[in-house]
């Protein structure tokens, strides 16, 4: 465990990662060209009636911010939260998990622009140009909320919350201005998809080095868990579906004694105790980065990492 920050490409300090620092290039400069040359946009943003034949529209959207502010934001939430997470992750993994989010979120928003227009039969679905990096930045914090669910940040001196509520606050949050500001809906969908897309790629298709299975199945990091207790067992049959489609068709070694079921379908070698180190192991490398930051107390740090001591030496 003491040579945790070695084997996950731990970058000493505070510093940024160059994976981040790379990406904040791109977004910068990217962003700095359609604000100098705008007619670039109808050929690099998100543009449903035009994504065919532009079908590079799909990955190209996602680094575009059309304002400086959301490009300050962006850049922001990369360099900060990409730092956390690529330690634990390794760098290829976090730009695979970029990309596929990316990819799979502008795809969503497309079907559902498409959607919207034959419902509505309004154009402004089909030619308002729709870019940002909003859905890969909230898939971030999907992944703090699977690697330390329960770490209490206090982002304010009289608020606090819990790591595994962030992206369901910001999406609450989102949903609600919508109601009150224009511009705040045409964002939501990217929000929406973002967080769904990164929970079905940490869920299902993520691939774990250290045991070689994809995804995590842990009752922690289920689709309802990213809903208040009350919403659950109305929530639970529902997901238990994707459960079924995705999963169902996962194959049962002979070494599988040691696993537990998803469904109806057992996860060989993913068994509680192999889980629980694993969610431990990017605990403590998370509240290591985050006590660095000064956004976890000196005391929760402390009992949290004698309780996951205790916990290794069972």
């Amino acid at each position: 465990m003491n040579s945790l920050s070695s084997s996950s490409g731990w970058q000493g300090g505070s510093g940024f990662t160059k994976l981040c620092k790379g990406l904040a290039v791109v977004i910068i400069g990217s962003s700095a060209v359609v604000q100098i040359i705008p007619s670039v946009i109808p050929y690099v943003a998100l543009i449903p009636a035009r994504t065919i034949p532009f079908a590079w529209n799909l990955i190209t959207a996602g680094y575009i911010e059309q304002s400086i502010f959301q490009a300050v934001v962006s850049t922001i939430g990369l360099l900060f939260i990409g730092r956390v997470l690529e330690p634990i992750w390794g760098s290829k993994e976090l730009l695979k998990f970029i990309f596929v989010v990316n990819f799979l979120t502008s795809v969503c928003v497309f079907a559902t622009a498409i959607a919207l227009y034959y419902i509505t039969t309004k154009e402004n679905y089909l030619y308002t140009p729709i870019s940002g990096f909003q859905g890969v930045l909230i898939g971030f914090l999907v992944g703090i909320k699977q690697l330390l669910p329960d770490q209490e940040l206090s982002l304010l001196p009289s608020f606090k919350i819990k790591t595994k509520w962030l992206p369901s606050f910001l999406l609450l949050l989102c949903i609600l201005l919508s109601f009150f500001i224009e511009e705040s809906a045409s964002y939501l969908p990217t929000f929406l998809f973002g967080a769904y897309m990164s929970w079905i790629y940490l869920r299902y298709l993520q691939r774990k080095p250290e045991t070689s299975l994809r995804g995590d199945p842990s009752d922690e990091f289920s689709f309802s868990s990213f809903f208040p207790g009350a919403m659950r067992p109305v929530i639970d049959p529902v997901a238990s579906l994707f459960d079924r489609m995705l999963c169902g068709r996962s194959q049962v070694t002979n070494d599988s004694s040691d696993g537990y079921t998803l469904g109806a379908t057992s996860l060989p070698g993913s068994g509680p105790v192999e889980a629980s180190r694993r969610r431990e192991r990017g605990a403590r490398a998370l509240e290591e980065r985050l006590a660095a930051d000064g956004l976890v107390g000196v005391g929760e740090k402390e009992d949290d990492l004698s309780h996951k001591d205790a916990a290794e030496n069972v």
